[in-house]
């Protein structure tokens, strides 16, 4: 019997058929491609024969007598000795070009096709280092292959070539036939379900079941209330033609679920099959699920199968690993905008296989001044113009603080029309009750450690303190607990796993309830800056972006009253164990000098602020949007980093830990909830160890009040007193 993979004796999974195993792939790769292609402006039957011949031949090479003698197991080796994509993309390469091209890219990404191009034409997507011997053995391997498979379904014949985005195109096809392949393996490995729960969007029940929501909660007999009420309304009846549209709201007024009545009503009328909500801070996605899973469940459907929660990256190449993925397969799936767009930019194909699953989505980036660094915003817009014309998605891109980036010259100089989902004399109205709500200050002595924690029990409390790195909230922190004891104290950061955040959220919002508890103080990051409806007496932000700083007002004084509140900007001092952000240092030039010069701080500024901050950075669009254009698609996912920092999954739970290294199953939420995102340098200067692919186990002590910072304090602390801070 023709082998696709090798038996797991150990494990007592038998060896599987090339015949299965092809028939698996088309199967499951079509399945992504017609879904897909269903919402395709034009190319359609295109991405449907590119995938399904790809899909087909795509493990061609395993075929080679010297393969099938390892996978047979005759034959002792780490690696199949004769790279086995090649085969197909020899005989792909003058069939169908773009086929090849998935076929040489499903383990190892999209090639640079100006690279390809540079090549002579016997040498486009081939492996030089097997051109020899596959070009001598490629007819006797498609006898093997003709003579192993029957009943394949055929092939479509699209009468034109592409007419769409290539980039886009490119990924998408692949993400089709990689998602195919991964889930065809991880189901023979005993690691994926034989069969999926299919769970559909049912936009016009949930949305009904949205309304009931929000009837049954309870309402204050005010205009604000009110107003909250009739912006839901206003969404979810807002009639919007456009593939792109804007939320300009402020603070409290009920984004959360008046985006959603909106999407789910949008994706009835356009027929979409899902909605990604897209967050910048991994805590709002917490908040926000356990609204949508109160409000959007229908009879005998479980919260989880309805709206997937997905923090960050778990993305696995080994076929072991591929079960713990998040594939954006349910109707409702909530992510962060890292995981989002370094999607859309990304060549790993473990990472793609998720993308097929985007177009016919409707996305609400909430927060959307946060989602991304200026200088990645011109190539995201692309993207979202691309899925909006070609692939029938629909976009809204909201925020408290909204910033038109696509007024902006350098950003797009011919942008479409992106109206407004709220009428201006409704937007007038809710703007209204942020007049006068608080008053911005500046502090602009340099604060040491001592001299900030001293400096913040002057200040009326409950006090939130927002600082701009992981390190300096830690260090805040623990200073204050230390002079003050832990009850007045909370810290909340991207240091503590999504199961402490949420806990440690659970208990700050019960603080915040008790009206004689006020003599505490929230040291946090940004991650809490914006969505999450907690309300302080003062704020404190480190000095940043001008949306960062209305964004943090939005946490003081939420829901009104007639105490004075103030919202602060300082300055840290560098040096000692504080850190200073390099990313925000156009941000907070631009900020200083709007607090020097007494600038009235207000949502209105926000389109200017950006302007002269991208102004400050120089040519934001440099080359990147050409190396899109050119296909050279290792450069772009390169070079597209939300965070521009090598972050690492790593698990602080000992039990977890030790699962995944004895490689027992483990469920990705599980994963998810009890793991932390820690900078690479940091991992390999404590020596930290790889467990899994891609996945890491923390050794240093971790408790729920510094979360793993309460591991590298000591260390920093050591490393400073011997003359250097690692």
């Amino acid at each position: 019997m023709l082998l696709a993979h090798s038996a797991k004796p150990e494990k007592s999974i038998s060896a599987q058929s090339y015949a299965d195993h092809v028939h698996g792939v088309v199967l499951r790769a079509m399945r992504a491609a017609e879904e897909a292609s269903f919402y395709s402006a034009a190319d359609g039957d295109l991405l449907r024969k590119v995938v399904r011949l790809a899909a087909e031949y795509h493990d061609l090479g395993k075929l080679d007598s010297e393969n099938q003698a390892v996978l047979a197991g005759e034959r002792k080796a780490r690696h199949l000795p004769v790279q086995h994509t090649d085969a197909g993309t020899a005989y792909l390469v003058n069939e169908l070009p773009q086929s090849a091209a998935l076929v040489r890219s499903h383990h190892i990404g999209l090639p640079d096709f100006v690279d390809e191009c540079n090549r002579s034409e016997d040498l486009i997507f081939r492996d030089e280092s097997v051109l020899e011997h596959v070009n001598r053995t490629l007819e006797q391997l498609l006898k093997k292959h003709a003579s192993t498979l029957s009943g394949l379904p055929p092939t479509t014949n699209p009468t034109d070539g592409l007419k769409g985005n290539s980039s886009v195109f490119f990924r998408l096809a692949l993400s089709c036939l990689v998602d195919g392949d991964h889930t065809d393996t991880a189901i023979n490995y005993g690691g994926y379900p034989e069969t999926e729960l299919e769970v559909k969007l049912r936009p016009k029940e949930r949305l009904s079941a949205l309304d009931n929501y929000i009837n049954g909660l309870e309402k204050s007999d005010n205009e604000r209330s009110f107003l909250r009420e009739q912006m839901y309304h206003v969404c979810r009846d807002a009639n919007v033609g456009a593939g792109i549209s804007s939320c300009d709201s402020p603070v409290g007024t009920g984004k959360t679920t008046a985006v959603m009545a909106h999407l789910l009503a949008q994706a009835r009328q356009r027929g979409l099959r899902r909605i990604i909500v897209v967050l910048p801070f991994t805590n709002i996605i917490t908040q926000s699920v356990d609204v949508y899973r109160k409000a959007l469940l229908l009879p005998g459907e479980k919260p989880e199968d309805v709206v997937a929660e997905l923090h960050h990256r778990a993305d696995f190449q080994d076929a072991m690993s591929r079960h713990l993925i998040a594939l954006w397969k349910a109707p409702i799936i909530v992510t962060t905008a890292v995981t989002f767009f370094e999607t859309l930019a990304s060549n790993t194909p473990s990472t793609l296989r998720r993308l097929h699953n985007l177009p016919g989505s409707a996305i609400f980036v909430d927060e959307s001044h946060a989602a991304l660094p200026a200088k990645l915003l011109p190539l995201a817009w692309f993207w979202m113009k691309r899925f909006a014309d070609e692939w029938k998605c629909y976009w809204v891109l909201a925020s408290g603080s909204l910033n038109r980036f696509w007024q902006i010259s350098e950003f797009d100089g011919n942008p479409p029309e992106v109206p407004e989902i709220l009428p201006a004399d409704f937007r007038v109205k809710l703007s209204k009750f942020e007049i006068n709500r608080i008053s911005y200050k500046y502090n602009s002595d340099f604060l040491g450690v001592t001299e900030l924690v001293d400096w913040l029990v002057t200040l009326p409390g409950p006090r939130i303190v927002i600082l701009n790195t992981v390190q300096s909230a830690a260090i805040v922190a623990k200073e204050f607990k230390e002079k003050f004891g832990r009850e007045g104290v909370e810290h909340l950061s991207t240091a503590l796993t999504p199961r402490d955040r949420k806990s440690t959220l659970h208990r700050v919002k019960a603080r915040l309830e008790n009206r004689s508890d006020v003599n505490w103080v929230l040291i946090a990051t940004s991650c809490v800056e914006a969505g999450i409806d907690i309300s302080f007496r003062t704020g404190v932000r480190e000095i940043g972006s001008l949306v960062s700083l209305l964004q943090t007002a939005g946490r003081v004084k939420r829901h009104g009253g007639s105490e004075e509140s103030k919202v602060w900007s300082i300055r840290l001092s560098d040096g000692g164990l504080l850190k200073i952000n390099p990313g925000l240092k156009d941000a907070s030039h631009v900020l200083t000098e709007y607090c020097e010069k007494d600038v009235l701080i207000k949502p209105s500024l926000c389109t200017d602020a950006l302007k002269r901050e991208i102004r400050l950075a120089g040519n934001i669009k440099d080359d990147l949007q050409k190396k899109e254009d050119e296909l050279r698609f290792p450069m772009v996912e390169k070079e597209f980093r939300v965070i521009d920092t090598d972050t690492r999954i790593t698990v602080v739970d000992d039990q977890i830990i030790k699962k995944l290294e004895s490689f027992e199953k483990v469920d990705w939420r599980a994963i998810q909830d009890n793991s932390v995102q820690i900078w690479g340098y940091k991992l390999d200067q404590l020596r930290i160890k790889e467990i899994r692919s891609g996945l890491y186990g923390w050794t240093y002590p971790y408790d729920n009040f510094l979360g793993y910072m309460a591991g590298v304090i000591p260390v920093l602390e050591s490393q400073q007193f011997n003359g250097a801070i690692i």
